[in-house]
C-alpha cells in the first residue's frame, strides 16, 4: 500500500519559516522524483518545488525561488521542504506527491504528472499572517 505522510504545517508570521517533512512507504522510493505542491480553496493545484532521484535536475517555482528550499533523504524516504521569507500568499494546503520515475519533468508538467501516477499524501495546512 503506497503512503504519503506529510507532517509540519502551521500558523507563522510573514517573515517567518516552516519545514514540512513527507515520509513514504509501500513503493520504491529513490527511483521517483519527488515534489511539493500546493492548492488553495477555487485555485489550481501548483507545483512548488521537484527534486530528481539523485538530487539534478531540480526545479522551483518562480514564486518561491530563492525562498524555499527542496531536500529528500533517500535512506529515510523523506522528503522535505524548507520554507523561510514566508508571505500571506504561500497560505495554502501543502501535498507531497510522487511525480514519475527517474529524473523530474520541468516544473509546468509536474501536475499533470502526479496525477497519472496518483501516488499523493493528505497534506498539510501553512498559514502566514501578516
Amino acid at each position: 500500500q503506497v503512503l504519503l505522510v506529510e507532517s509540519g504545517g502551521g500558523s507563522v508570521q510573514t517573515g517567518g519559516s516552516l519545514r514540512l517533512s513527507c515520509v513514504s512507504s509501500g513503493y520504491t522510493y529513490t527511483e521517483y522524483c519527488m515534489g511539493w505542491f500546493r492548492q488553495s480553496p477555487g485555485k489550481e493545484r501548483e507545483g512548488v518545488a521537484v527534486r530528481s532521484p539523485d538530487g539534478a535536475p531540480t526545479y522551483y517555482a518562480d514564486s518561491v525561488k530563492g525562498r524555499f528550499t527542496i531536500s529528500r533523504d533517500n535512506p529515510k524516504n523523506t522528503l522535505y521542504l524548507q520554507m523561510n521569507s514566508l508571505k500571506p500568499e504561500d497560505t495554502s494546503m501543502y501535498y507531497c506527491a510522487a511525480v514519475s520515475r527517474g529524473i523530474c519533468p520541468p516544473i509546468g508538467g509536474v501536475v499533470s504528472a502526479a496525477r497519472r501516477l496518483g501516488y499523493w499524501g493528505r497534506g498539510t495546512q501553512v498559514i502566514v499572517s501578516s
